[in-house]
């Protein structure tokens, strides 16, 4: 159907093309290797065991219409066909989906599009990503710190497909990332150690459990110096088996550490 010179209503073929990433009425041609993909992740994906390299969205030029097979420069109606390549466009991103259920959005600080909804996120100059209104004046911040790979799987969280979680600390995880760290019951940051969900009620049944844990009696006077994961600072406290809680902020995420030196 190559340059037929038909032309179709703007949404003819709307949600029936694309690929496991979108729904999409076009293919972009890799502006790297010179290759016909469907998405930058197919294009990604594809090379990722040999030759790999990663297309660079705003470098994308030309796409492919599959409607009418048509290559032209990359805009959202098709210069043959006249279809829309997809409902969603955007074009400093060269992104196409027609699935606009997922709520796109371009964001000129992330210098991205996103997905949710503009109205449902905001974007955080000092963390440098957009985040849930949920989270406005409501979150611990990191410099860049969706600009890092995500602490478990290693992937780049900034473009990353997955959803992202925040924990209290403010470091940044793939939220089924998270969800799995809490099934094996681990309950810290894996960057830094603090607590990543609140541990109150935590702290409170451990209080009992000490409480109720008598130690023999050559332990009862024996004192240990420990540094807290939580705020950073250390103390004196009686040493039990069941763990040694913070004098500052009643923290058991704690380890045991060096007696300070003297200035």
């Amino acid at each position: 159907m190559a340059n037929s010179g038909v032309e179709f209503p703007k949404d003819f073929g709307k949600l029936e093309f694309g690929c496991l990433h979108y729904k999409r009425r076009c293919k972009i041609r890799a502006p790297c290797c010179g290759e016909v993909f469907t998405c930058r992740h197919c294009h990604n994906e594809a090379t990722s065991s040999h030759d790999r390299h990663e297309i660079q969205r705003h470098d994308i030029e030309r796409v492919i219409c599959v409607v009418c097979e048509t290559e032209q420069p990359a805009v959202q109606v098709c210069s043959s066909c006249g279809v829309n390549m997809g409902e969603y466009f955007c074009s400093i991103c060269k992104f196409y989906d027609d699935d606009i259920t997922k709520g796109q959005y371009h964001c000129d600080d992330c210098g991205i599009c996103r997905v949710g909804g503009k109205d449902k996120f905001f974007h955080c100059r000092a963390c440098g990503s957009c985040y849930s209104t949920q989270l406005l004046d409501n979150h611990s911040c990191v410099e860049n710190s969706m600009k890092q790979q995500c602490p478990i799987c290693c992937e780049y969280l900034f473009d990353s497909l997955k959803g992202t979680s925040i924990m209290n600390c403010g470091h940044t995880i793939h939220t089924d990332c998270f969800e799995e760290l809490l099934e094996h019951n681990k309950y810290t940051c894996p960057i830094c150690s603090r607590a990543a969900i609140d541990m109150s009620e935590q702290w409170r049944l451990l209080d009992l459990r000490v409480e109720a844990t008598v130690m023999p009696e050559v332990f009862r006077n024996k004192k240990v110096w420990i540094l807290c994961n939580d705020c950073n600072s250390t103390s004196e406290v009686v040493f039990h088996i069941i763990g040694h809680k913070c004098s500052r902020c009643g923290s058991y995420n704690t380890r045991k550490t060096a007696k300070p030196s003297l200035p």
